[in-house]
């Protein structure tokens, strides 16, 4: 089992930026692919980012590719999201997911789900 708790959101203005945390608990979070989603109301959730287990492999999607970035630290068991010149339509809540054990490449298949928070980016 791995537990994931995400932090870091709030409110801020467009042009702004954010840095979103997700700390894990649990068993082996090293050998988990760590992704970024987001889902705004309404709307279906949307896949934002993920790193491989070795940090070796970095995937975004179109519409965060040159805004976002993703990072993990092993050691200290957390994935982060930074967020530079956010937009009204980035608002969402945002979650943080676990998945591909032992496997490097692009990730599509999560395990683990936190609770997500929510960033609201006002115009």
């Amino acid at each position: 089992q791995v537990q994931l708790v995400e932090s870091g959101g709030g409110l801020v203005q467009a042009g702004g930026s954010l840095r979103l945390s997700c700390a894990a608990s649990g068993r082996a979070f090293s050998n988990y692919a760590m992704g970024w989603f987001r889902q705004a109301p309404g709307k279906e959730r949307e896949f934002l980012a993920v790193v491989d287990w070795s940090v070796v492999t970095k995937y975004y999607a179109d519409s965060v590719k040159g805004r976002f970035d993703i990072s993990r630290d092993n050691a200290k068991s957390t994935v982060w999201l930074q967020m530079n010149s956010l937009r009204p339509e980035d608002t969402a809540v945002y979650f943080c997911a676990a998945g591909c054990y032992g496997r490097g490449g692009r990730c599509r298949d999560y395990t683990y789900w936190g609770q997500g928070t929510q960033v609201t980016v006002s115009s």
